[in-house]
């Protein structure tokens, strides 16, 4: 089979470039996360996730070997599989720490609720690549991708995990804004919004808005919802300007900082290289943003460049979330950090995200004039 020359002429090497030294970052804080401390340490994760980069890199590969449009024509198929596994995760998953997130094969658990992000990033590019206007889109243009959106995450609020929700709820409102909403229906949908407030409060259980009010004053319960923050910002500042070094954060190897390889390994990149590492760190996703931005606005096919929007806004949203999470800015809500965090579903997710990037990125030539 013969290969397109300009496929290997248009390949994006910078943003393949800024994903591997995401992966690279990861790979150096997970190892101190997990080898740093004094006490039982599970240092076969680091192992593990060695292995799930190797698998995201074949996904990565994958996605972009195929030309994105065959996505367009099949992601019904892909959005009906990782709905049918999230209605699979509710009937048999494996409870974990009070939820119900996981589907286990054997030898590995895969994350439905991650990978249902892709899904829905693919169907709502497909829907909104062949209506999309100048002049926006009415309250009944709406309803398909409110329905797109809204199976998926009722059924990932029931497991329950609000944070992987949210950010389903975040990318479906960044590729539908992207497109542009009729100014008169974007009035009233932030009008019910707003309305709709009290009653989300009302729906939501204990532990969750137990994380709202932490969030707000920290210090009401020192010990107990407040611990992860208070003690992820002590890990932050401590790290001051150059950090502690490699292997020498305190709360890291104390043990004081909790979830240090998932949720919060940011606080352990930063009390170890200090604000001038977190700054590179913050540079690097910035750049990839932008990059992913850039492949979105170069792409002349409407599917490619909505979709392009879309897995940049999964990365920006979560890149947000995690690091004001962390920094006691936003709720803990369970959200992990892009290409850094430990998780084979989440690694094979923005891999495979990265590689739709690509796809779109090395096949603008396609389209253009």
């Amino acid at each position: 089979m013969m290969i397109d020359r300009r496929l290997v002429e248009y390949f994006d090497w910078w943003m393949l470039s800024l994903i591997m030294m995401a992966a690279g970052i990861g790979l150096v804080a997970l190892y101190s996360a997990v080898n740093a401390g004094i006490g039982d340490h599970q240092t076969g994760l680091f192992a593990k996730q060695m292995a799930w980069y190797g698998i995201g890199a074949a996904f990565m590969v994958a996605a972009f070997s195929f030309n994105y449009k065959s996505y367009e024509q099949f992601g019904h198929l892909f959005y009906a599989l990782c709905t049918g596994l999230l209605v699979l995760v509710l009937v048999v998953g494996k409870i974990v720490g009070g939820s119900k997130r996981w589907l286990d094969l054997g030898a590995v658990s895969i994350q439905p609720s991650e990978i249902i992000k892709l899904a829905v990033i693919i169907m709502l590019a497909r829907y909104y690549a062949r209506i999309v206007r100048t002049d926006g889109l009415q309250l009944r243009e709406l309803l398909t991708p409110a329905l797109i959106t809204v199976i998926p995450f009722l059924l990932i609020v029931r497991q329950p995990d609000l944070g992987t929700a949210l950010v389903l709820a975040l990318i479906a409102g960044a590729m539908t804004l992207y497109v542009k909403i009729e100014r008169r229906t974007l009035i009233g949908l932030i009008g019910s919004g707003a309305l709709a407030v009290p009653l989300v409060w009302s729906l939501l259980k204990g532990y969750q808005k137990q994380r709202i009010l932490t969030f707000l004053n920290p210090d009401r319960d020192p010990l107990g919802a407040g611990y992860h923050i208070i003690q992820s910002k002590i890990a932050i500042g401590s790290g001051m300007l150059t950090g502690k070094g490699f292997l020498k954060g305190t709360q890291n190897s104390l043990d004081f900082l909790p979830e240090q390889h998932t949720d919060f390994i940011f606080s352990v990149l930063a009390e170890e290289w200090g604000l001038v590492g977190a700054v590179f760190v913050l540079m690097v996703f910035f750049l990839l943003i932008i990059r992913g931005l850039q492949i979105a606005h170069h792409s002349r096919d409407p599917f490619g460049t909505i979709m392009a929007v879309g897995v940049t806004t999964m990365i920006a949203w979560q890149v947000f979330i995690n690091i004001g999470m962390v920094m006691g800015l936003m709720p803990v809500v369970g959200v992990t950090l892009p290409f850094v965090s430990y998780g084979g579903s989440s690694v094979i997710t923005m891999m495979a995200g990265a590689g739709l990037l690509l796809n779109v990125s090395m096949r603008r030539f396609m389209f253009e004039k």
